[in-house]
């Protein structure tokens, strides 16, 4: 089996039910310092299998930047607001960004970079 390799940076996708439910979460995870900026889009269509029921909904998408590192937590966290009872959380690896944005994710993280 090959390696799995942990990039160092991420972007988190978390749906959920109303943007006040959304900007709640989204504000708590960046005061703490686990997200760096989350986007939040307004009025996507969600189409799914829920208890062997095909659902259709409207909700946000939170959309997360933030370090490997802080993932679990940031989960853990995410799950504690959340009003689903399973949440969609899922991370994608950033493969590459400008050296200075991926500087302000540790810094708004409160990670120090190494020059």
């Amino acid at each position: 089996m090959a390696e799995l390799l942990h990039p160092q940076y991420i972007v988190v996708l978390i749906t959920a039910p109303k943007e006040e439910e959304g900007a709640k979460i989204a504000h708590t995870l960046v005061s703490e310092g686990l997200g760096a900026c989350i986007n939040i889009v307004k009025d996507i269509r969600s189409i799914y299998t829920w208890k062997g029921k095909i659902e259709d909904e409207s909700e946000v998408l939170l959309v997360i930047k933030t370090r490997f590192e802080l993932f679990e937590k940031l989960c853990k966290r995410a799950k504690e607001l959340h009003s689903y009872e399973v949440p969609e959380i899922i991370a994608l690896p950033i493969i590459a960004g400008s050296d200075s944005y991926l500087k302000w994710i540790d810094e708004s993280t409160g990670k120090e970079r190494d020059s």
